[in-house]
């Protein structure tokens, strides 16, 4: 595409160089630059793209978008803005030709339970045949491949490069996990979304957001952001219902399990390896079982069967597909053994998200409740000692343990936490996380539940000069091995 093709209908730039460059791509990171890219140097938060540009003229760009324009910079086309950042989602919008103008693009928001909602409705919509691309936290599913993600909703250039190659796969529709973080820095916008969904509401990322407020308007950017003609799928039990609906032109579909919603769900029956409810949605009625336990999973499933009955789907297909979803990686996701032991990992990691995991846990519980959590580094510090006194509360005993640390003393860490609990007797401290968790088996008995949470499905442990390998699953299932 040429460049002047590209920049067309953008105001408050200027060009020096030749607008007749072929561009071949566009990049935020110098080390990702192609022969003919458009290297986009935006001010970051821990750093500037301008320090990158020498970099990216190297490596091939013919193009760079930057704030000042530099003289002494030759052999490239210079286009000038006050804000780079401002203006990189609606070129990368141009360069893939807008993709999710062509697919039936579903966003799913809060604070907990995006991904589990967004696997489940990728399950509904290809069992219904309406294939559907993915991404997330995890993952990006884009066609048959499976890519791992960097980031949660990633930066707008990669998103619609993936919206675009979800198209090019032929894929109707496409689920994506939309972060506050990703909405209030412009990630998502440009995106034509069909329908935003919200979970739920609790407190998070207060490092960034500052406070609970500006948290939720971030979140509600989303809502703000859809069509009068497009729905918004909102979780009617939360005490925010009614300021997101007045955030939206949006049609309202509710779902709830307390309150009177659109989608409801009652005759609940929780259990160990299985849970069971009745659904009903305007005078139908359907039955699930689903291998998710916990009621938090409910409000995860009516939403996703909220998004398959916009696309016309019965109540009862709905039900029965989602019948056939197994798990999500790391997401209360049980680790097999021979000892008698119920071991969970899970990626819960603010305060509100344990106790959902551990009130689950506690209906189904025979024995004792082990947990062993952290709380990660150069983040909100506000939720450390909430979560020991979630989990002092739903647990018998707790070992508070690193949790990607990052640039903190992990000890330091540990003992902010500890001062959540109000009886020593209740908790002890190992920083070592292999140990932590091998120390939570050697104390278990049969009967008893270990919950690993914080990690789930994550392979690594962020310290502060380097990044290790790190498994939750495999450390417990090597520990597991080691019990006779």
């Amino acid at each position: 595409m040429k460049l002047k093709k590209l920049l067309k209908g953008l105001s408050q730039i200027s060009v020096k160089g030749s607008k007749e460059v072929e561009i071949t791509g566009i990049s935020v990171h110098s080390k990702l630059v192609k022969p003919g890219n458009l290297f986009i140097a935006k001010r970051g938060f821990a750093d500037d793209g301008a320090h990158y540009i020498t970099d990216a003229v190297v490596a091939g760009a013919k193009a760079i978008l930057t704030d000042i324009y530099d003289p002494f910079l030759r052999g490239v086309t210079q286009v000038i803005h006050p804000d780079p950042s401002s203006i990189e989602s609606m070129l990368a919008k141009a360069y893939y030709d807008d993709p999710s103008e062509h697919l039936f693009t579903i966003g799913i928001t809060g604070t907990n339970g995006k991904t589990t909602t967004s696997y489940l409705i990728k399950h509904l919509l290809d069992a219904e045949g309406e294939f559907c691309g993915l991404i997330g936290t995890i993952e990006y599913v884009v066609g048959k491949q499976h890519l791992p993600a960097t980031l949660t909703t990633p930066d707008s250039v990669t998103l619609q490069h993936l919206l675009a190659e979800i198209r090019n796969s032929r894929y109707p529709a496409a689920v994506m996990e939309v972060s506050s973080h990703g909405l209030k820095q412009g990630r998502t916008q440009g995106i034509a979304f069909d329908v935003g969904v919200f979970t739920n509401f609790s407190r998070d990322h207060l490092d960034y957001h500052q406070n609970l407020e500006s948290y939720l308007n971030a979140k509600g950017i989303l809502f703000r952001g859809l069509a009068a003609d497009k729905h918004a799928i909102l979780n009617r039990d939360i005490p925010e219902f009614d300021e997101l609906k007045g955030m939206t032109k949006a049609k309202v579909l509710s779902y709830g399990i307390e309150n009177n919603a659109d989608l409801r769900a009652f005759e609940i029956s929780l259990g160990k390896k299985y849970t069971n409810f009745a659904v009903t949605y305007k005078g139908e009625k359907a039955h699930v079982k689903t291998k998710l336990i916990g009621r938090f999973n409910i409000y995860n499933i009516l939403s996703a069967m909220a998004v398959g009955l916009l696309r016309n789907f019965s109540l009862v297909e709905c039900a029965a597909a989602i019948s056939t979803f197994r798990s999500v990686p790391g997401r209360l996701e049980s680790i097999p053994n021979r000892q008698g032991l119920s071991v969970f990992i899970d990626f819960a990691h603010s305060d509100d998200a344990l106790k959902n995991v551990l009130t689950t846990l506690r209906e189904l519980k025979k024995g004792k409740i082990i947990t062993v959590f952290g709380c990660g580094g150069n983040r909100d510090q506000s939720k450390r000692e909430k979560m020991a006194q979630v989990a002092e509360k739903h647990s018998d005993y707790s070992i508070i343990t690193t949790d990607n640390p990052r640039k903190e003393d992990p000890l330091s860490i540990c003992l902010e936490i500890a001062k959540g609990f109000t009886d020593e007797k209740k908790y002890s401290i190992e920083i070592d996380r292999k140990t932590a968790i091998e120390e939570a088996i050697q104390r278990a008995e049969k009967g008893d539940i270990i919950l690993i949470a914080g990690k789930g499905h994550e392979n690594t442990q962020v310290m502060e000069h380097k990044t290790i390998a790190f498994d939750d699953k495999e450390v417990a299932k090597e520990a597991l091995k080691k019990l006779h």
